[in-house]
């Protein structure tokens, strides 16, 4: 079990991160306790995006602030998140059945529909992050963590079983169906728990703001998630970067409020 779950870690960290980690397995298995170590990658790539973050907020302003905590992410996965969120908006939008689809978002370019959606998800982040860190720079700081959790949570309950790939090779077909149903609800639980302990660090009604975050940002990937299984009859890698990035930007949107 110990060595499964080192397998895991390598696993999460090595294909949702740029740090230097070597995956050792690439068995279902190894898949499996990957996708339940994901909400741990997140919270690493979380808490390096709030370092600079926080550091410009004291020298500079909450804007520069925010631009430095959603570009962090983007660095730290090599922007395959936000590329498969480009690819599957050209997918989406080009109205094609699901093999075409599956083609247009495979090619190299990216489309009208993704650059699009690129553009509005990316203004969306920077927004909620400037006013989050014109809060003060904890509010900031916390958010870019529960964004960055709850974006890796979205992709292991993508993961559970019942959820088909949409093509028999690549990053989706690797992990697709690996999780159970129980694994997932159980990570799912400690994930949101966990957003409401970081929130209720921030006093007043923090952790449940915190905690419903987290829930809105795995409704939204959920939705997003039904409709690409209806449209490609299953995930690809591309489809879980979608999700990631719904994710992160439906949690810090609605950190916003109240």
């Amino acid at each position: 079990m110990t060595s499964l779950n080192s397998h895991g870690l390598r696993f999460a960290f090595g294909t949702l991160t740029v740090l230097p980690v070597r995956v050792t397995r690439w068995d279902r298995e190894a898949a499996r306790a990957g996708m339940l170590c994901a909400p741990l990658a997140g919270l690493v790539v979380g808490l390096l995006a709030a370092v600079p973050g926080a550091l410009l907020l004291l020298g500079s302003g909450p804007l520069l602030a925010a631009v430095a905590s959603a570009a962090v992410p983007a660095v730290l996965t090599r922007g395959l998140h936000l590329d498969g969120l480009a690819d599957t908006a050209d997918g989406l939008g080009s109205g094609k059945p699901a093999d075409d689809a599956l083609r247009i978002m495979k090619q190299s370019d990216i489309g009208p529909f993704g650059v699009i959606t690129l553009l509005f998800v990316l203004l969306a982040q920077v927004a909620a992050l400037a006013e989050l860190y014109g809060r003060g720079w904890a509010y900031g700081a916390v958010a870019a963590a529960v964004a960055a959790v709850a974006a890796r949570l979205a992709l292991t309950l993508a993961a559970r079983r019942g959820v088909p790939p949409a093509r028999p090779e690549g990053l989706g077909a690797a992990v697709a169906g690996t999780v159970t149903a129980r694994a997932a609800v159980a990570a799912g639980a400690v994930v949101v728990a966990g957003c409401a302990g970081a929130g209720a660090l921030l006093g007043g009604y923090g952790a449940p703001r915190h905690a419903l975050a987290a829930l809105a940002a795995l409704g939204a990937a959920q939705l997003l998630l039904r409709h690409c299984v209806r449209r490609f009859g299953g995930v690809t890698g591309d489809v879980f970067g979608a999700l990631a990035e719904t994710a992160a930007t439906t949690a810090l949107v609605v950190l916003t409020f109240g």
